[in-house]
């Protein structure tokens, strides 16, 4: 009997366990391991929990309480503390030890702890696990003054749960701009304008120096304001969870380095998700996309390998994949928005409307995108980069119009060969 054990019960171990129940022998022992005491769920989903949209139980991931029981799939709730990849054995926090034949190493991301003086003080909360939305929840009532560190992709999802239970919200960003690491300037601007007008208080450029505890906290910031609040979430962002795994012989980078099959330089050793270092097909070198669509084909991959299915299934490859909305305003970027060395670049602003577009190429493929308020491009946008289509003459029916995108997608998939004709009728 095979024994599948899986560090990890978000999206990607749920997943992975479900497909080696499918595919795996019937036989075989599959141990899904998680660090909470709650069912597997989804952290993407405490910010509609914090906005009442939905309670505890919509945030599980599946929703028997018997559904892995019934899988036959074991759970078994601890933490890894050591993993030994030649003795086959993972020991863990409370001391047990468990030997397995097949390793799936899925155990996702841990937030940042700033080096602030004061921020581990009474008040100051993660929004990160069940336990933070709950302490949240009771904390973040209409009217509380609330300072959120940090306004990447992560804080203004949790910014938007926040602002709508009626709080009086602050927000720094030490980057020079919102969401940095998925918008360019003048798109990053536009979500800061977009949400100062919607009463968002937004401080970019600056930095929490240290935290006061008392109630309320007394938050001085870099710019020389002292801040009062009675609720502090920090939202610096996330690292790999693969601490646990120094000494071990898996190779880490800055996640946990894998191939094509999600496999680890470690023989029958693999892994998913938010701690997986994956290549990507845009940019050509190994990425860690923490997005849930990456995470689950990877656990899919994952798994068909360690269950040994024929053939083996590959990764095509990794996808730079964000759509964001922020109190109302839709943004999205895909692949290598900031472009690459030798390409071309084309953007279109309109301030008032807030709407921005910004399209890089490689020669005649469109490798990477920003867009702000233009919605009905989103899908195609995502459909030519992850798809690496050659627009011929269309690239630069783009550079002189970018709002074409759909015809160039089209003719572009449907590889009708007729680009000037097509680029000459879209002109009449």
């Amino acid at each position: 009997m095979t024994h599948h054990l899986i560090l990890g019960a978000g999206p990607a171990g749920v997943i992975a366990a479900e497909t080696l129940r499918r595919h795996a022998g019937a036989q075989d022992r599959i141990t899904l391991v998680g660090d909470e005491p709650e069912p597997p769920y989804s952290r993407m989903a405490i910010p509609y929990l914090l906005i009442g949209h939905i309670d505890e139980a919509g945030t599980h991931l599946r929703k028997s309480p018997t559904h892995f029981a019934d899988l036959g799939i074991e759970r078994m709730q601890a933490r890894a503390s050591r993993v030994d990849a030649a003795g086959r054995r993972v020991t863990f926090e409370d001391g047990r030890t468990v030997s397995f034949d097949t390793l799936l190493i899925a155990t996702g991301s841990t937030p940042v702890q700033p080096p602030v003086p004061g921020i581990d003080a009474e008040g100051v909360f993660h929004c990160w696990t069940l336990a933070d939305a709950r302490e949240i929840l009771q904390r973040a009532k209409p009217g509380a003054r609330v300072l959120q560190l940090g306004a990447g992709f992560i804080g203004c999802i949790i910014m938007e749960a926040l602002a709508a239970r009626g709080v009086q919200l602050s927000v720094v960003e030490m980057g020079d701009r919102m969401v940095p690491r998925m918008m360019g300037p003048t798109a990053g601007g536009m979500i800061r304008e977009w949400c100062e007008a919607k009463g968002v208080r937004v401080h970019t450029g600056t930095r929490i120096e240290s935290v006061q505890p008392g109630s309320p906290l007394r938050v001085r910031l870099s710019d020389g304001q002292t801040v009062e609040a009675d609720l502090l979430i920090s939202a610096a962002g996330v690292k790999p969870t693969i601490g646990f795994l120094a000494d071990s012989g898996i190779t880490c980078l800055q996640g946990v380095l894998t191939d094509e099959y999600m496999q680890t330089n470690v023989p029958g050793i693999f892994a998913a998700g938010d701690c997986a270092e994956a290549f990507d097909k845009v940019s050509g070198r190994t990425i860690i996309s923490a997005i849930q669509p990456n995470a689950a084909e990877q656990a899919r991959v994952a798994a068909l390998n360690m269950a040994s299915a024929a053939p083996r299934a590959q990764l095509r490859g990794v996808m730079q994949i964000n759509v964001l909305d922020t109190l109302g305003l839709i943004s999205a970027s895909f692949g290598n928005w900031q472009g690459v060395p030798g390409g071309e670049h084309v953007e279109l602003t309109d301030l008032a409307a807030r709407r921005h577009l910004s399209l890089q190429f490689k020669d005649d493929v469109l490798v990477g995108c920003n867009s702000v308020g233009w919605t009905e491009h989103v899908g195609v946008m995502r459909g030519m980069v992850e798809g690496q289509l050659r627009l011929g003459p269309w690239k630069d029916a783009l550079l002189a119009d970018p709002t074409c995108l759909m015809e160039a997608y089209l003719a572009a998939a449907q590889g009708q060969g007729q680009w000037s004709g097509a680029a000459d009728t879209r002109r009449r």
